[in-house]
């Protein structure tokens, strides 16, 4: 049964896939490298976009180690999960300075760098190398569970670890570039989570889930991570024509952007922001103005839901309690990354000056 799956899967790779992606057949493992960690968390149609600006700005891992976070960080601007974008350049520099550039050729050498877990090590090994490993994600995951009937959970260490030896088993040793990128092509286009097409899948005769009625129930997940809301109120306190703004640094979402005064609270504040003893705070009962508050603005992020408002505020000096924060020319937030909620503030606007 093993044997019969992998040789009806790289048949239908050689006469049935249609897949095409910029970094299929790459042999670069700065570019197979680059486009895994830009697709972690992120669609194929959102990351093709992200991954053409990265070559084409940083054609080698070289321009990006020596490029300023400022640059990387405002390139990655929207992709989300920054700590990837943080790890990218840390990996890079190592690279730079510990091997002279060259990206190391063997999984567990890979596997040491910042960032890279055992599936993005074994795609860039196998991708560029050619070495024997199996790369197992979602997609992976679900073929297997479906082809063979698993109720294993996926998201548990046993379940990860079944996986991973039923996939090198399966594995075409001599081809593991070949067959790595096939078992991926078919879980994305033909295996797929929602409405996959069993009528046409080349699996179907031997697939244990379609011949018992089971599809739509695999693969099966063990843990469920609850989600949270998160109210953040944005204070855009101006000081002449300048704005105060600083760089998150907390282990949290959004590290290493920027944003503006910031409030965030247990639930919404259903009472007017001008006596807000927060404000009251920072202005240390000093006169200030609320000239415009925004509508509610809302992002969905996997396990948190971030709603909140923007609120300007006129001061008419510097404020001493904003030490942690800098004052930077309005003209000039263009020049900073800011995560897309509060991007999609300023590109709005509504109501507010420019």
């Amino acid at each position: 049964m093993k044997a019969e799956f992998t040789r009806k899967l790289m048949r239908w790779n050689r006469d049935s896939n249609k897949r095409s992606m910029p970094w299929k057949g790459e042999k670069d493992p700065y570019k197979i490298w680059l486009s895994e960690i830009i697709l972690q968390q992120t669609r194929v149609e959102q990351g093709l976009k992200y991954y053409e600006k990265f070559i084409s700005k940083f054609p080698t891992i070289e321009h990006l180690a020596v490029s300023p976070d400022e640059k990387v960080y405002k390139l990655w601007e929207g992709l989300g999960y920054y700590s990837r974008c943080k790890n990218l350049l840390e990996t890079a520099r190592r690279v730079k300075n510990e091997y002279s550039g060259t990206f190391p050729d063997n999984y567990e050498e890979i596997k040491k760098l910042k960032g890279i877990g055992p599936y993005t090590a074994a795609a860039i090994s196998s991708f560029a190398y050619n070495e024997p490993r199996a790369v197992v994600d979602g997609n992976v995951q679900r073929v297997l569970a479906r082809y063979f009937g698993l109720t294993t959970p996926i998201d548990t260490n046993q379940g990860k670890n079944f996986y991973q030896q039923l996939a090198f088993e399966l594995l075409d040793k001599k081809n593991a570039a070949l067959y790595n990128q096939s078992i991926m092509d078919f879980g994305a286009t033909i295996c797929k989570p929602q409405n996959p097409l069993c009528k046409e899948c080349i699996q179907q005769r031997d697939c244990v889930a379609f011949n018992k009625g089971f599809v739509a129930r695999l693969p099966v997940k063990e843990k469920m991570v609850p989600k949270k809301n998160r109210w953040l109120y944005y204070f855009l306190i101006e000081v002449d024509d300048q704005i105060y703004i600083r760089k998150r640094a907390e282990k949290d979402i959004w590290q290493n952007l920027h944003e503006f005064v910031l409030l965030e609270t247990p639930g919404p504040i259903n009472r007017p922001f001008q006596g807000l003893p927060f404000l009251k705070k920072l202005f240390q009962r000093g006169v200030y103005d609320i000239n415009h508050t925004s509508k509610l603005y809302k992002q969905q992020l996997t396990h948190q839901t971030i709603q909140g408002q923007f609120i300007l505020v006129i001061a008419k000096k510097e404020l001493v309690t904003l030490y942690s924060y800098m004052l930077v020319k309005k003209d000039k937030l263009h020049q900073y990354a800011f995560p897309k909620f509060i991007n999609k503030f300023l590109e709005e606007r509504t109501g507010f000056p420019a």
